[in-house]
């Protein structure tokens, strides 16, 4: 699991691309709701370690979160060889991450 949301993004269409399961996270490292998110999150990761994790820095302007409508941080999106299979806004229990995982990576 990723700890630290980096500025550098990856374009739409590589994420599109990814084959296989993928958790795209959005946030930025001073946000309070991003950083009360990642105790659940390590909670709910356990056990999906191999799984692609992007921890992206999002901001007005940034192309790729606008490109997923994201409005709130941080915002989880689990992706299926690239379709987005379930969202999820401001967690704050792991059983909300916990079951997106598991509908990208079910044999965890």
């Amino acid at each position: 699991m990723k700890t630290h949301y980096q500025a550098e993004a990856p374009q739409r269409a590589e994420i599109d691309a990814l084959p296989g399961a993928v958790l795209l996270e959005f946030g930025a490292n001073w946000c309070g709701h991003c950083q009360a998110a990642q105790a659940p999150l390590a909670q709910a990761f356990a056990g999906h370690e191999q799984l692609t994790h992007y921890k992206v820095e999002d901001g007005p302007g940034r192309a790729l979160g606008r490109s997923f409508r994201v409005k709130l941080w941080p915002t989880l999106i689990f992706l299926k060889d690239g379709v987005e299979v379930a969202r999820v806004v401001r967690p704050l229990e792991a059983a909300a991450i916990a079951d997106g995982l598991q509908q990208i990576d079910p044999k965890a």
